[in-house]
């Protein structure tokens, strides 16, 4: 389902824990890593599919979660045309998403990424609020800057951006091949698999 722009409705998701720490997911066979997202169904609200979403890529039911706010409105990214599925290119430029920022009231004995038969993660690990931008897929990394600091507000004390700074880009290098990761934790790698990547998702 597109819009006339041919952008795909989509809602990304901003999970915190008690230290406002964010769930930070490994993608299944690559070294990014990113928030969980996906696409709004035919009839369904951003909510709905948020809640479906979260329970796909995460195991999390609405219980283990409360919702404490979202986007004002669409942020968009474009998707480069050798990440778009053949069939689809001339008419798919990216996505449009409304992000939700959650407050986990489960434990993280509730998260399990192997509820469906193709996994979005492999691993997953929780990282403090501001993520670096440098491990997220190129084309997603201004969306992830815009997400996480408009929804900052909803923070009592919002942290602190340090050294935060919007990534460069990197030429790339060989790098020797990672350790094996863990479903339950992980831990974080600055390598990027972007030639697996394939949108939408």
């Amino acid at each position: 389902m597109l819009d006339r722009e041919g952008f795909r409705p989509n809602v990304g998701i901003i999970l915190l824990n008690a230290n406002n720490e964010v769930w930070w997911g490994k993608r299944a066979r690559e070294h990014s890593w990113q928030f969980p997202q996906g696409g709004i169904k035919h009839g369904e609200t951003p909510e709905q599919a948020m809640y479906r979403e979260l329970m796909e890529e995460t195991g999390l039911k609405r219980e283990h979660v409360r919702v404490v706010g979202r986007t004002r409105d669409w942020l968009r990214y474009e998707v480069p045309q050798n990440f778009i599925k053949r069939e689809i290119r001339g008419h798919y430029r990216g996505q449009k998403q409304i992000w939700f920022l959650l407050r986990m009231i489960g434990r993280d004995s509730d998260f399990n990424l192997r509820l469906t038969s193709n996994p979005e993660f492999d691993a997953w690990r929780w990282h403090e609020y501001w993520v670096p931008l440098d491990v997220v897929i190129e084309f997603k990394r201004d969306v992830y800057f815009r997400a996480l600091s408009e929804l900052s507000r909803f923070l009592s004390s919002p942290p602190s951006r340090g050294a935060l700074s919007f990534p460069a880009k990197k030429r790339r290098r060989r790098r020797k091949k990672p350790a094996a990761l863990t479903q339950a934790t992980a831990v974080l790698s600055d390598d990027r698999s972007e030639k697996n990547h394939q949108e939408p998702e």
